[in-house]
């Protein structure tokens, strides 16, 4: 890491988990953004206790929402979806400026049972996935829509990014679970992810030679695709230290972090207003056992309400 780097990254607080660090690697002209997750994708995949398949397809959006999320400078939201005809029929990660995350994951579990678990992009089947930028109601939203054709989140991704920002690009992604030993000898399983991503980005106002422009890039992707799943993976290994591990011959450059943790929108008052636009037959079917409840496909809490409110008895 270049001297100035150094002195930049010791500016502000660094975490060390949790965390997206956009970074530059100036020698070869690309920007990237390397993300470790901790705690936060561990709470999200716990919430509703997945087959472990589908745990790591989630997290793996979770982790590329993550990188794809903290291009946004202000304020607005990025939603990743995808749409298929797959074991895992939808998957629906939010990411909020500055870094709140919510996500989940529906399922066909005799479809899950016929694959081969070793093949993530057999779960997703043949769908789209679609990248939607939202900055509030009175700006226009934008979508990105890429096909998914047998394929995985890394190459829908890499298609999304030749096609809609026309850079190229290196993506890799990383999940799986991790033993987190405790002071009494028991230890934890705990889910962990990460990504790191990597763009090349043309001189503005410059002029740089096809060749000269090649070769960087070369170099960099070459640098870029040594990186292990283990590295990604692993919470003693500093953000900053893993990008020096990288791109020190490129003189690489950290800014800024952003932390990341977990949210849910939903409320009561929320859940109470959504259950209003129901008419009382349609009320009247959801009513279980003398009950009317509502799960929140996110946080999954749970919701009651007397069927008497609704006039649904």
């Amino acid at each position: 890491m270049s001297e100035s780097a150094s002195e930049e990254a010791t500016a502000f607080w660094l975490p060390t988990d949790d965390v997206i660090l956009p970074f530059q690697a100036e020698q070869a002209d690309v920007l990237g953004r390397l993300v470790k997750l901790g705690p936060t994708v561990d709470t999200i995949l716990s919430r509703h206790d997945y087959p472990e398949p589908v745990s790591r397809l989630l997290g793996e959006a979770v982790a590329l929402t993550a990188l794809l999320g903290a291009s946004l400078k202000a304020e607005g939201k990025l939603i990743l979806q995808a749409s298929t005809d797959g074991a895992v029929d939808l998957l629906v990660v939010d990411f909020v400026v500055p870094g709140s995350m919510r996500a989940y994951a529906r399922f066909d579990q005799a479809k899950l049972a016929a694959l081969d678990h070793d093949d993530d992009s057999a779960l997703l089947g043949h769908g789209h996935l679609a990248m939607t930028i939202d900055r509030g109601v009175d700006t226009e939203r934008y979508q990105g829509v890429v096909p998914l054709e047998g394929c995985g989140l890394t190459e829908a991704a890499d298609t999304y990014f030749k096609q809609s920002e026309q850079l190229p690009s290196f993506l890799r992604l990383a999940v799986a679970r991790h033993f987190q030993a405790s002071e009494n000898g028991e230890g934890l399983w705990t889910w962990r992810a990460g990504g790191l991503l990597v763009q090349k980005l043309t001189r503005e106002g410059g002029v740089v030679s096809p060749k000269r422009f090649e070769e960087d890039w070369t170099r960099a992707k070459t640098l870029a695709e040594t990186v292990e799943d283990h590295e990604l993976l692993d919470p003693t290994l500093a953000p900053e230290r893993l990008l020096f591990r990288l791109f020190h011959e490129e003189q690489v450059r950290v800014y800024r972090a952003i932390p990341l943790s977990t949210y849910c929108s939903c409320s009561r008052e929320r859940v109470r207003e959504m259950l209003q636009r129901f008419s009382g037959e349609e009320l009247k079917d959801m009513v279980v056992d003398g009950q009317l409840w509502v799960n929140c496909e996110f946080c999954d809490a749970r919701f009651e309400f007397d069927p008497q409110e609704f006039g649904a008895t």
